[in-house]
Formats: structure tokens, sequence, C-alpha cells
């Protein structure tokens, strides 16, 4: 399309070039043979005419062509003007782009009145176009597991997969994660949820039941004869029941001083364990070269890398069998959730603020960062066209109005030379007589 679009424009080009040259030609022709019938009379106003038009003509070629290239091929001053100039063009198209275009103030003041959030929840209220889109995203997702079928891709990923892991601290990991789940004392709420199942594990009967048991099971081991004894006045069973029962009191008790008491000393005690751990998870060399030992062992094992392959190669046929069929489960979900976020966006005012100036934001950001980019590779670009291509492009988008100019030049010439020649023959001699 674009090359059909580049020849009609040079052919337009080249007929409306021919139209000129005839204007041209037509006053050359003009002049030659109102000159040779001796310019008197009619054809004194012929040869006025085509004597301005011939002028006229020349001087707008001359300056049609001196924009692209040098006339006649001779290096006139100030011909050529485009190709010995581009690289001034090229500094001020950039200018140009980066002062009007990405000027950070002006595109966000536009980009706000756009109003992004209410247009998303516009098109996403659309269900035909959010279906299209779904589709669209079906088939990018089954060409990019086809890819996945090729053998090369699979070693690359692997092997990058493979630097990465190894790569990976996980020492360094392991303490970032429980930096964050101990951030604001949120390691205290697991301590106080364990206590309180351990009080409840302790108030039930099967558990003091199953205590008592091992404890009249063990006494019986290891001092039989005293137990023998201690038979005839009460029971060892009901003994241990009562040693159950105290115990798991005395243990109930202490739960609930930990979970009152925020000083209590088991509370500081874990408090200081948990965070000198951590803290030796980011420093200590021992114990990051055990996790990396880990690490490394559970790479080489065979049985982990044939589970990983395995569940990779499942979980591509289950996502190819899935997208591929009409009522695909994951595009379905993807649609609901889709319109879903339409109908909140579109409810919500609170909702596409909050949207338009995270939008805003990153725009900001993002036109400050490349603003400068931009305006380099303009510049660049410019500066590295070949100049006969330039030329060429210029004069396919512009040539055709260009030729106008000509035309105009041509037959306001000629009637600027009949104004003068009217001018010479009644004006003055009216002014002499004055």
């Amino acid at each position: 399309m674009a090359v059909a679009s580049r020849i009609e424009r040079a052919r337009e080009l080249r007929h409306l070039q021919a139209i000129a040259l005839a204007l041209l030609l037509g006053a050359l022709a003009g002049l030659v043979l109102s000159s040779v019938m001796g310019g008197q009379g009619v054809w004194a106003w012929t040869l006025a005419f085509s004597e301005a038009a011939v002028v006229g003509a020349l001087a707008d070629w001359f300056a049609v062509v001196a924009l692209f290239r040098h006339p006649l091929g001779l290096p006139f001053p100030h011909t050529a003007i485009i190709p010995s100039n581009k690289a001034r063009i090229g500094d001020q198209l950039a200018l140009f782009v980066r002062d009007h275009f990405l000027e950070p103030k002006t595109l966000l003041e536009k980009l706000a009145v756009f109003d992004p959030a209410a247009r998303l929840a516009q098109w996403l209220a659309e269900p035909a176009q959010v279906q299209t889109w779904v589709n669209a995203v079906r088939g990018w997702s089954l060409q990019a597991l086809d890819w996945l079928d090729d053998a090369r891709l699979q070693l690359a990923l692997r092997d990058l997969l493979h630097e990465a892991v190894v790569r990976w601290n996980t020492a360094e990991t392991t303490a970032q994660v429980l930096r964050a789940l101990t951030r604001d004392g949120r390691h205290h709420a697991v301590l106080d949820a364990g206590l309180l199942k351990l009080a409840q594990c302790l108030d039930q009967d099967e558990v003091k039941a199953q205590v008592s048991a091992k404890l009249a099971e063990y006494a019986r081991a290891e001092w039989p004869k005293i137990i023998g004894v201690l038979n005839v006045f009460k029971s060892v069973d009901a003994m241990s029941d009562e040693l159950a029962n105290k115990l798991a009191q005395a243990l109930m008790m202490d739960v609930v001083a930990v979970l009152q008491q925020p000083e209590h000393l088991l509370r500081l005690r874990y408090e200081a364990e948990v965070m000198a751990y951590i803290a030796k998870l980011g420093e200590d060399a021992k114990i990051q070269a055990a996790f990396e030992d880990v690490k490394m062992q559970l790479l080489q094992r065979p049985e982990l890398q044939a589970y990983a392959k395995t569940l990779a190669a499942e979980l591509k046929a289950w996502l190819r069998a899935d997208l591929s069929r009409e009522d695909s489960q994951i595009a379905l979900h993807l649609q609901q959730a889709m319109q879903a976020l339409g109908t909140r966006m579109r409810e919500d005012a609170s909702l596409r603020a909050a949207i338009n100036e995270h939008v805003l934001t990153a725009a900001d950001k993002l036109v400050v960062d490349v603003r400068d980019g931009i305006t380099e590779h303009i510049t660049k670009t410019v500066k590295a066209w070949d100049d006969r291509q330039l030329v060429e492009t210029l004069e396919l988008s512009v040539g055709r109005d260009l030729q106008y100019i000509r035309f105009n030049g041509t037959l306001v010439g000629g009637v600027i030379g009949l104004g003068l020649h009217a001018f010479l023959t009644y004006g003055v001699p009216l002014l002499r007589g004055i």
C-alpha cells in the first residue's frame, strides 16, 4: 500500500511538473512570437505578458528547485537548502517535538482532560470489544506456547532459569521475607495464635487422657515396685489423671500469662531469638553457605529436575487445551474480570480518580525519562538520512503544492507584466500631461 501510494504521488508530481514546464514554454513561445511580429499593438501586450511570465516562471522554478538541489547542477549560493541544512533541521525538529509535544505540563494537562479512567471504563462497557481483545490474548498465548515447543528455546529458558537460581541468595531472600512478616510486630500475632491453639489442645479431655495414660505407662515401666506399693493406697491411673489435669492447668496458666503480658519473659525471649536469627540470615556466612549448599543439592537432584520437567509439560498441555477451546475457562475468567472492573470503574468515582492519579504520575515520570532520549533519537535519525532519500521523500510530500507556486509565478508574473505595460503606455503620458 505504501509503495503504491509513493508511486502514485511520484506520477502526480511529474504530471504537475510537466504542466509547469508547458506554461514556461508557452510563455517563451509568446515572447519569441511577439518579438518576431514587431512588438507593436496587440503584440506589445503579448510581449509584456510573456516577458513577465517567463521571468516569474524561471524565478519560481529556481526557488522551488533550490529547496532540494542545485539548479542545473550548478552550486549557486543558498541552494540545495534542505540537504545542506539537514543537521540544523534535525536539531530544530527535535526541539519542536520536545517543546510542543513532550513538554510535561502541557502533556499532562491534555492527558487529564482525556480522563483515561473514564475512557477505559467506557471501552470495558462494550462486551464485543472486550471479547475481541480476550480472543487476541488467547491467540497470543497459544502462539507463545507453540514457541515453547522449540527445543532451542526450551534449552535457553532452562539455562536462564538455572543461572538465575544459582545467583539467587536464598538466605538473604528468606531474611527479607521474615523482615516483612515481623514488621510492626506481626510475628507476635503468630505466637498468640499458636499459644491459643496450644491452650485449646490442653483443655481437651482426649489430650488429658492421652497424657495421663503415658504418665501411668511410664511410671509402671520405670518404678514397678513403687507403683505396686502405691496401688494399695490409691490407683496409679487416678494419680496420673490428677497429674495430667494439674499439668494442663499449669501450662494453660503460663499460656494465659504470656498472652496477657506484652513484656513477659517468654515473649521477650521469642522476640530476641527471631530478630537474632533474621540478622544471622543476612550476615552470617556459615548460615548463608548452608542455605546455598541445600539449594545446590536440590538443583542437582535428578528427581527434582524430572518433576519440574513433568510439571512444566503438564501445565503447558493444560493451558493449550483450555485456550484452544471456544469456551476457554481462562478466557472466560479474564473477560468476566475485565467486565467487573469496567462496572466498578463506572460506578466508583473514587476508583477512577485513583487510576487517573496513578496514570498521570506514571506519565509524568515516563515523559521526564524519555523526553531527552526521544529528542536525541530524532536528531540522530534526521542527520543519518541519506541526502537523496531525504530530498525524494520531502519532494513527494510537498512537491505537488510547490508546483502550484510555479503555476502562480507564471500567470501572476504575466498579469503584472500587463499591468506595467498599461502603466507605461497610458499612465506615464498622463502623468507628463499633468
